[in-house]
């Protein structure tokens, strides 16, 4: 029987699972390339166009897809067997390990064994398929044995920022109609009045009226709650509630499926071969409640049996260590990282010749080419990989470098490009004014079609219909073309996209030329409202300590190196560059920021 400190918290009355409600993005169409709508298939470069004539007027359709053939997606498993599987080979095998010395880790028996404890736990308290599980943990080695506990239940996995403020995480709860909370010490007090059980993680005299996971779990064991679940979990259920802000700026949950996450794993991985298996030690830094950190990271590793070296905040110093320690191979990072590893004299206290670093990549902002460059002259041995991903896709959609070295040399992408399409998706770049897709080398918006579309955004069935389209095409929000190989390169976000006087200005563009002085260590670009003009380019810049240079010199440095209406018309030195916990910057924040210190110097 439960233990009487579990009875206490009973949960409260079942809600309504949590369903999909956009019947759009479910099946991934095809052009179809029959003779009576007479189509045809033709390659350029890399990449396959499909032109197509619809009803009387012929219209050009320029849908790309990858330069690899399709792989194989399995369509009877869920999220947590089809990572898990094969497990029982590895058993004695690091799966995942904490950095820190002293750290917890689980083999991959362990890993399996507690998943299933976990989701016997979740199901003997009346979580049932479609219960929103919240998660307020920080990057731990207990992090995926939640996430793949509550998908094992059949409920789904919503994490949350720990390091959120209480009115975030409870925003967030409540939107999800979340029936339960996963926190530790990190986040306890936030969530504790937020109007569900929780179940707590670590030392439960930091925990006052939590469940103890320790108790639930041998609970659980006590009372033999039935390993598989009653309404068992299908393909096709929801299994995962990550909030994205998606086009719009505002916060919202993303519904993803297990067919999403194993298509998305399918194609992400297309390129790992069986001489990888159990092999790859991959840096675990990236935030686990976010979609890259669980899916792209944890799930892809444990997926190939290779170990996760678990990172909650970076240190330079620790991260260094880190790298060393375990002999991570792959770590997933953003630029300010490498910027750190590049430019910080505590890099210089290492014997970086003893890294057994292979690959970097980084996903979640631009990488500036001076700073590119520099990380390949400190690290030559390490390949740079860029990629470009989003939560509506269920992560990476365009990779770097791929392909089987048995069957020819593996193929990288250009420097500056976010990498070629993957498998088993379509792309296409579309005229924001008149909803054409574009030809190559036109930049347009960013449209993707495939089985890892979302399900759609929960409880918004208005902003679903904006951003998937009734023929399954998902709208970015991010301005990008293909060139002649097949190789995608971004130019912006349509929503930060500076209109000066009618000229369109990338923010990332100015970024880049900013980033390659000597003396800014960061910066970001925004617009700001002007009354002639429209908007005009401003900046906020890092400045290195007892560097010379004045706001001006910075202006006059980025004019001679774009045309006139590209030019910064405003900057400022700042302390440092707000970012989110992924690495993009806020640039919102910076520019209300700016316009509210120009008010208050006007008043």
């Amino acid at each position: 029987m439960p233990s009487p400190s579990f009875h206490r918290h009973s949960l409260p009355m079942p809600r309504p699972p949590l369903v999909s409600s956009n019947a759009n993005a479910a099946p991934f169409l095809l052009l179809p390339t029959n003779n009576n709508q007479q189509q045809q298939l033709r390659r350029m470069g890399d990449a396959a166009i499909a032109t197509g004539v619809h009803g009387a007027e012929e219209e050009q359709e320029h849908i790309f897809r990858s330069r690899f053939p399709p792989v194989a997606v399995p369509d009877d498993v869920t999220v947590p067997e089809f990572v898990l599987a094969g497990a029982e080979a590895y058993a004695d095998k690091t799966a995942l390990v904490e950095a820190a010395p002293g750290g917890q880790s689980y083999t991959y028996g362990e890993l399996a064994r507690e998943v299933a404890r976990f989701a016997r736990a979740l199901r003997s308290v009346g979580i049932r398929k479609g219960h929103v599980v919240v998660v307020a943990l920080p990057n731990l080695a207990v992090y995926p044995v939640v996430s793949l506990g509550i998908m094992s239940a059949g409920a789904v996995f919503s994490g949350v920022n720990p390091r959120a403020v209480a009115a975030e995480i409870k925003k967030q709860v409540e939107d999800s109609e979340a029936r339960l909370v996963v926190a530790d010490a990190v986040a306890y007090d936030k969530v504790k009045d937020a109007g569900v059980p929780v179940i707590g993680i670590g030392d439960a005299a930091r925990l006052p009226g939590a469940i103890s996971w320790d108790e639930l779990l041998a609970a659980a064991d006590r009372t033999g709650a039935p390993a598989v679940a009653l309404d068992p979990a299908q393909q096709s259920d929801l299994c995962a509630l990550p909030y994205s802000s998606g086009t719009t700026g505002v916060s919202k949950g993303v519904m993803l499926s297990h067919r999403n996450l194993v298509s998305s794993l399918c194609s992400s991985m297309f390129a790992v071969g069986p001489e990888m298996v159990g092999q790859v030690v991959t840096l675990g830094l990236m935030p686990f409640f976010h979609i890259y950190g669980i899916t792209g990271i944890c799930c892809a590793t444990l997926r190939h049996k290779g170990t996760v070296v678990v990172m909650d905040r970076f240190d330079l110093r620790a991260f260094l260590g880190a790298l060393m320690t375990h002999r991570v191979m792959f770590a997933p990072v953003v630029p300010p990282v490498m910027l750190a590893m590049v430019k910080s004299p505590v890099a210089d206290e290492f014997d970086l010749s003893g890294l057994a670093l292979r690959s970097v990549m980084t996903a979640a902002a631009p990488l500036a080419p001076d700073l590119l460059a520099a990380f390949e002259r400190k690290f030559p041995g390490v390949q740079v990989e860029e990629a470009y991903g989003l939560t509506e896709h269920s992560c990476i959609t365009l990779t770097h470098a791929g392909g089987d070295e048995e069957e020819g040399p593996v193929q990288i992408a250009k420097k500056k490009s976010v990498g070629f399409i993957l498998p088993n998706l379509e792309v296409k770049f579309v005229d924001p004014d008149t909803g054409r897709s574009l030809p190559k080398n036109t930049p347009g918006e960013i449209c993707v079609r495939s089985h890892a579309v979302m399900q759609g955004y929960y409880r918004r069935k208005e902003e679903t219909e904006r951003t998937i389209d009734a023929a399954g095409w998902l709208h970015t929000g991010d301005v990008g073309y293909i060139d002649d190989d097949g190789d995608v390169f971004i130019v912006d976000r349509i929503k930060e996209l500076i209109k000066y006087k009618g000229f369109q200005v990338a923010p990332a563009e100015l970024e880049a030329i900013l980033l390659s002085h000597p003396s800014v260590e960061d910066a970001a670009v925004f617009g700001l409202p002007d009354e002639e003009a429209g908007e005009v380019p401003a900046s906020c810049v890092v400045r290195r300590r007892g560097a010379p240079e004045s706001e001006a010199d910075m202006m006059a440095y980025v004019a001679e190196r774009v045309a006139s209406y590209k030019k910064l018309r405003l900057l400022r030195f700042v302390d440092a560059i707000p970012k989110s916990v992924s690495g993009k910057i806020l640039r919102r924040q910076l520019r209300d920021d700016f316009i509210k210190r120009a008010n208050t110097a006007a008043a």
